[in-house]
């Protein structure tokens, strides 16, 4: 994902809707990689599930993140420009 931040498209969606279990970890590299997107100037939403809201919200972190419902609706939420 790093690499796709730094030579791909400034805007990344990325679909976490069918993983059941996110922990520490996996919310730092979320973390790195929103921070990453907010550099270059870009977008990095995130699709997601009850389950992984959940996690995500436990710690605060869900506006941060942009969490999404669908992969339909974080393509709307693309920035035109």
């Amino acid at each position: 994902m790093t690499k796709c931040l730094d030579d791909g498209p400034n805007h990344v969606i990325l679909d976490l809707s069918k993983i059941d279990f996110i922990d520490s970890s996996g919310l730092g590299v979320l973390v790195q990689l929103a921070k990453k997107a907010q550099t270059a100037k870009g977008s990095f939403q995130i699709v997601t599930n009850p389950r992984v809201t959940q996690t995500v919200k436990l710690v605060r972190l869900e506006t941060f993140l942009s969490l999404q419902t669908g992969v339909d609706v974080a393509i709307e939420n693309v920035p035109s420009k």
